[in-house]
């Protein structure tokens, strides 16, 4: 059954426009097709958090090696995997459309896992966007 934009294939629509966005999600996501044989949305964005994550980290530990290029092809610093700002600016056009499946991966799976107050890379959710941030602070008050 296909369930169109607002059903059950909104996270693997996600999943795969984020791929094409952001291409240094590509290895991942053919690690992720390969072990699990399909696109599970949720299990994938567990990984895409992490790697958002590691990549903010990185960057702010190498000033000047995050170049124009390397955005611009979507990888993140020195061209190493997916950059964590073209990551944020996809995920925060995608929680404008008003998309229950695509809101339901995005809240739960991404912004459920950034780092807590306190914690390494919680300055990441200082970078978030007006509805990305307004989607946190609802299921996370203190940041």
């Amino acid at each position: 059954m296909n369930a169109g934009p607002y059903g059950d294939d909104a996270g693997v629509r996600l999943v795969t426009e984020l791929v094409e966005r952001v291409p240094g999600f590509r290895d991942l996501y053919e690690s992720h097709v390969f072990n699990e044989d399909a696109v599970l949305a949720h299990v994938f964005f567990w990984d895409v958090t992490r790697e958002t994550v590691r990549s903010y980290l990185d960057a702010a530990a190498k000033p000047g090696t995050d170049t124009e290029a390397d955005a611009r092809a979507g990888a993140g610093p020195g061209g190493d995997g997916p950059d964590w700002r073209r990551t944020l600016e996809f995920l925060e056009e995608q929680s404008t459309r008003g998309i229950a499946g695509i809101d339901e991966v995005v809240v739960t799976s991404f912004l459920g896992y950034l780092p807590f107050p306190g914690s390494p890379g919680h300055g990441i959710t200082r970078e978030l966007g007006p509805a990305l941030a307004a989607r946190l602070a609802r299921i996370r008050p203190a940041g």
